[in-house]
């Protein structure tokens, strides 16, 4: 932070809205997920979308990187990737010089996608670069940019053939997840008509990189989280994690990403201080992909994202 200019709350305000209102100028309909992608994107987070091809999740990422003037990398999951793929190899030349061939995450936004077409020993190599913003390949460290970011999304597994489930603990890197399908018959109307400009992808740069990194890095010095309200996210992670259906639960890291995203929430709307009700409007994001329940709940139907929605209902405000 000491190489990083002193961030006005009206200034913090005003980038995260720009580049809001910048995406959805190209991104039709949808706007819980641009909204998501941007408040997971100021928070330092990593962003799991599950949906069918063909449903802008690519347009998403792609605009969200020109918005904030950063560099956009794409990796496609399949059986055959290997973890060298990802973060990158060294070279050897004839002199014995050893050179680092840097792999598609070195970007500020890297969509990787039908991850859950991509095997474990290859999802494990995202473990270090989203946690820890760096990659280590042959002993060597490397730092990632930053801002950086991977929007990651899986293909339906009821649906689809061929896919290895996420690992838990590659699941627990990702500070939200959303659904996103097909768009209803009025907005698809409106993307055929402007498919044209889309594919150009008109998209204003409104932000820099270092804003970005300045914004999130002010945060906390920005926006104040009360004990009461710190308390409360406390208490719906562990109804979640208490629950007889749950063979286990949201970890620490999930409170303290529900913490940062309601930050940016109550940035977004203007106050400097976080309420419950922010903290309710992104808990389901942030708990749903983190949960695994016990087979017989599973066999019952009962899912995650309303076991997140039980505590919503059962767990006490603070006044």
């Amino acid at each position: 932070m000491s190489q990083l200019t002193k961030l006005s709350f009206d200034k913090a305000n005003e980038l995260v809205k720009e580049v809001m209102i910048t995406i959805s100028k190209v991104y039709v309909g949808k706007q819980d997920i641009v909204k998501l992608a941007v408040v997971t994107l100021f928070s330092g987070g990593h962003l799991l979308i599950e949906g069918y091809p063909g449903t802008g999740k690519t347009l998403l990422a792609k605009a969200l990187a020109k918005a904030i003037s950063g560099e956009y990398r794409r990796i496609q999951g399949h059986p055959d990737v290997l973890p060298s793929d990802i973060i990158g190899f060294h070279m050897y030349r004839v002199s014995g010089e050893r050179v680092f061939i840097k792999g598609p995450v070195f970007a500020n936004v890297v969509l990787f996608d039908e991850l859950n077409r991509t095997p474990t020993r290859s999802q494990s190599a995202l473990l270090e670069a989203m946690q820890e913003y760096q990659v280590t390949v042959d002993g060597t460290t490397y730092p990632l940019p930053r801002p950086f970011m991977v929007i990651a999304t899986q293909v339906p597994e009821r649906y689809a053939v061929g896919t290895y489930r996420i690992m838990e603990t590659l699941a627990d890197r990702f500070s939200t997840s959303i659904l996103s399908y097909y768009n209803p018959p009025e907005e698809e109307l409106e993307i055929v008509t402007r498919a044209d400009s889309i594919i150009t992808m008109p998209v204003e740069q409104v932000a820099t990189l270092s804003e970005v990194n300045n914004v999130i890095e002010s945060m906390p010095g920005l926006v104040e989280v009360s004990e009461y309200v710190a308390d409360y996210m406390v208490r719906l992670v562990n109804y979640v994690r208490t629950h007889s259906a749950v063979a286990y639960g949201p970890s620490h890291r999930v409170t303290v990403d529900l913490m940062k995203l309601s930050r940016v929430l109550a940035l977004l709307e203007g106050r400097e201080y976080v309420i419950p009700d922010d903290v309710k409007s992104i808990f389901v994001n942030v708990v749903s992909h983190r949960v695994k329940l016990k087979e017989e709940y599973e066999l019952e139907g009962l899912t995650a994202d309303s076991i997140a929605t039980e505590a919503l209902k059962n767990v006490p405000v603070p006044r």
